[in-house]
């Protein structure tokens, strides 16, 4: 390249990256395209945005920034690295996800000219213009760090702790010597899979395990019977001072900094300890490599892997399947679709007026929706010569497992998690609070969008939110045991979440996987989805100061459902609460047909008869204020206001741990769920402030109510529910004000109402089941997601599909296929029909 080709001042645009910038060199911005891609991606040499040469999202890039200059980077497999066989592999002895090291590829760059001539792409070699600057910004990109490690995405592995119990442990004083050759189980026969216990010394053996050699759970019933509750798996201890240490009172493996110390005190030398059997965590990758790795099906036959548009896999970033289930199962909704994917991609890609895609919502939810739907990344590595970065091989292993190397949701999880406490971390979530949260986020933004207008070309204004084919109204009504007076409020939701019965039933014969079925001693009936419905809408009984009994007394509180949504998401509540610490129970759930009538669930309203509690306009004291960030931090696990409030009073404000621990004990108490009986006292400073802004005054006392006074939230809650008046419906058809609670109301302002904001209440109501997310593992901590989604299929009529991580595949027969895995689903996800 002559160098009078290129103007001066371009080279002034040139900008080094800093310790604090992201550069996007392994993936565009707006679309999955990377630089393993026989294109490469060109990276700005002004901002380091990352774009595509395929979809022309680079040059869209320039053209909106001014920035023409680019480095296109490409980068390919050494020949070693992707040759070794896979028995060359050193074993796995950790719950891990490696990431690629760099220096298993060549990197080529080149240098890239966008004229100001519509289309134009002049690409150079980078040895044809020696211009200093350029070569010291095109170095410093590939040293930089890139957006992946700026994000926080990094290998996983799993962690084990210590615990109080470990760290308090008072051993028995003089005990009697464990003999290790020669030793049994002290309630059976059994010489393998055997646990001591470090308090008492007594040797019981464990659960069954899988690859293991069996047991009868004596261990176990050791702790029950004498609370001693830490215990050393024999045959794991190692000369170097490892073993295999559980906490039955934590239920989850734990280290013990003092194991040495607390080892000799039964004349256990370490030094001269050999390791004779699997431990829990090589048990654990045992399974993963059958489950996660290998997906065999029936009598160890391999699922099929499938590709193609909607078929695509979601790479795990380390603790990342909670996201990937979720997305999988949204995205296969035409909602979804329709906002995000069908004509949008390309629509919003030549209108967006963000200099950053990568912190613009509306790209980084096209380019998911492009991901996951258009097909262009469904392919395996062994056949993808234009999006795999590895090349074609003749390993037998690769013949055998054609799935596909998935697509890496880094750039989403970044710009969605930003700022939050849990989602921002690498860190295990829930995925029912994470639904929650993406619901919550969606509105907010879609408020906000500065591409409302551009888009309102191609959608309705009801298309703009993806997530009102969710929305329903809750109805709960409260009547007086004494006076039979009734009061009905009406609360909006987005899932259901239902209690789900436990009844034991014989310990299971079965052998459970170790550290992957759950631990508990007992196998439960299993219960249909109607059974849990019965007693989600069952009345309860509260405390209740009636204002026409004008004394304390009790009243019935009873939850239906006030509207039906297109989409009904149902939680299921399966874990007790142990030591202050949820477990997991393996509770069936029997949707029988796959389908759900919901109409005998339906809460018409105030019915002829029934009498309303009066309004009271007795002054109350104002609401004791709580932490705001505990109160969010709760709020976004799907609890409600109330609740958390409570829950924070009730434990002193000490902090999120604690208050969610009472939450779930108190899980099933009807009575934390009425509202405090002190209406919340506003600062009017904070509501004119909001009033400034264009908002009602029940507007802003509402947002100002939900978000414990904070304004900067309350502007969000704003900007979240833009159809929200700052009222609640009353069934007689007028809106009363929010401030109106249970004990009375407060100056309330009536309106006319035209029945519920979302939703609707035409009968029936059947729904059938669209798709459901499972979580395999003994925690409620921890553990996998994956998802199974009912797809349509031209030859076969519809089908189910299994979604884990990167893996897609058929799932119609066998211990994974949706026949198997429904009954113990964590979130299912219901169409009307």
């Amino acid at each position: 390249m002559i160098q009078s080709e290129l103007p001066s001042e371009l080279v002034k645009q040139v900008t080094l990256p800093t310790s604090r910038s992201v550069v996007y060199r392994e993936e565009c911005t707006q679309c999955f395209d990377s630089q393993d891609n026989p294109s490469g991606i060109d990276v700005c040499l002004t901002c380091h945005n990352g774009g595509c040469v395929h979809f022309k999202h680079a040059s869209n890039h320039a053209k909106k920034t001014g920035h023409l200059l680019a480095v296109n980077i490409q980068r390919t497999r050494k020949p070693e690295s992707h040759q070794r066989s896979l028995s060359a592999e050193p074993p796995l002895k950790k719950l891990a996800i490696s990431e690629q090291t760099e220096d298993q590829f060549d990197f080529k760059t080149s240098l890239v000219y966008y004229p100001s001539t519509p289309d134009e792409r002049k690409q150079y070699p980078s040895s044809d213009f020696a211009d200093p600057k350029i070569e010291q910004a095109v170095a410093s990109i590939l040293l930089a760090s890139s957006s992946a490690q700026a994000s926080e995405v990094k290998a996983w592995e799993e962690e084990i702790e210590t615990c109080r119990h470990v760290v308090d442990l008072i051993q028995d004083p003089n005990p009697t010597p464990v003999l290790q050759a020669s030793s049994t189980c002290h309630a059976c026969e059994l010489s393998s899979n055997l646990w001591f216990c470090l308090q008492c010394g007594s040797l019981g053996c464990g659960r069954a395990q899988y690859g293991g050699t069996g047991g009868n759970g004596h261990a176990l019933q050791h702790f029950e019977k004498t609370g001693h509750c830490v215990n050393v798996k024999m045959g794991t201890i190692t000369a170097e001072g490892t073993a295999d240490l559980y906490c039955y009172s934590c239920d989850d493996a734990r280290t013990d900094d003092r194991l040495q110390e607390h080892l000799v005190h039964f004349s256990i030398e370490i030094a001269k300890q050999e390791k004779t059997e699997k431990s829990m965590t090589e048990l654990q990758v045992e399974h993963n490599m059958k489950f996660d790795f290998a997906m065999s099906g029936e009598e160890g036959r391999e699922l099929h892997p499938i590709q193609g548009p909607g078929l695509t896999g979601l790479k795990n970033l380390g603790n990342s399947c909670y996201i990937a289930s979720v997305l999988q199962v949204l995205f296969a909704l035409p909602p979804f679709q329709k906002r995000y994917h069908h004509g949008i991609f390309e629509l919003h890609s030549a209108t967006c007026e963000s200099t950053s895609p990568a912190d613009c919502f509306d790209c980084q939810m096209n380019k998911v929706a492009h991901g996951l739907l258009s097909g262009r990344y469904a392919v395996s590595p062994s056949t993808s010569q234009e999006n795999g970065a590895r090349d074609r091989t003749h390993d037998d292993h690769q013949a055998i497992k054609a799935f596909q190397e998935g697509i890496k949701p880094m750039m989403f999880k970044a710009f969605v998690g930003k700022g939050h406490p849990e989602f921002s971390t690498m860190r295990q979530q829930d995925a029912d609070e994470f639904m929650r949260y993406f619901f919550q986020f969606i509105q907010r933004q879609v408020r906000q969008s500065s591409t409302k207008a551009s888009l309102l070309s191609t959608l309705t204004e009801s298309d703009l939110d993806p997530t009102l084919p969710f929305r329903f109204e809750l109805e709960e009504k409260l009547q007086c045991t004494s006076c039979q007076c009734v009061r009905y409020r009406y609360e909006e939701q987005e899932a259901l979440s239902l209690p789900v019965p436990a009844v034991p039933i014989t310990p299971p014969n079965e052998p459970e996987l170790a550290g992957i079925t759950p631990s508990a001693r007992i196998t439960y009936q299993p219960v249909s989805l109607e059974e849990c419905l019965e007693r989600f809408t069952t009345p309860q009984t509260v405390d209740y100061n009636c204002p026409r009994c004008k004394s304390k007394t009790t009243a019935l509180t009873t939850s239906r459902i006030a509207s039906f949504p297109k989409y009904m998401a149902i939680h299921t509540r399966r874990f007790a609460i142990v030591n202050w610490v949820p477990k997991k129970l393996e509770i069936p759930v029997i949707v029988q047909g796959h389908q759900v009538d919901l109409e005998k669930y339906f809460g018409a309203g105030i019915q002829p008869g029934e009498e309303k509690l009066p309004e009271t306009s007795e002054e109350r004291a104002p609401e004791v204020s709580v932490n705001s960030e505990t109160l969010a931090a709760l709020e976004s696990m799907g609890f409600p206001t109330s609740k958390c409030r409570k829950a924070i009073q009730a434990t002193g404000d000490s902090g999120v741990e604690s208050a969610t621990s009472w939450l779930f004990e108190h899980i099933d108490d009807v009575e934390v769920d009425e509202p405090s009986s002190a209406p919340i006292s506003h600062n009017e400073d904070h509501v004119l402030m909001l009033m400034d802004m264009g908002f009602t005054t029940n507007q802003a006392k509402k947002a100002l109510g939900e978000t414990d006074g904070n304004v900067e939230r309350a502007v969000e809650w704003l900007f979240s529910h833009p159809e929200d008046d700052g009222s609640t419906i009353e069934n007689t058809g007028t809106i009363v004000d929010q401030e109106t609670n249970l004990n009375g109301s407060t100056n309330p302002t009536i309106t006319e109402s035209v029945g519920p904001r979302h939703g609707d209440k035409n009968l029936p109501a059947r729904y059938r089941l669209k798709a459901f997310i499972s979580h395999k593992g003994p925690s409620v901590f921890s553990g996998h997601y994956v998802a199974h989604v009912n797809l349509p299929d031209s030859s076969k009529g519809d089908h189910w599909v299994l979604f884990n991580d990167e893996k897609v595949a058929v799932a119609e027969k066998g211990p994974l296929s949706h026949e198997a895995m429904a009954p113990l689903a964590y979130i299912y996800i219901f169409e009307r029909i």
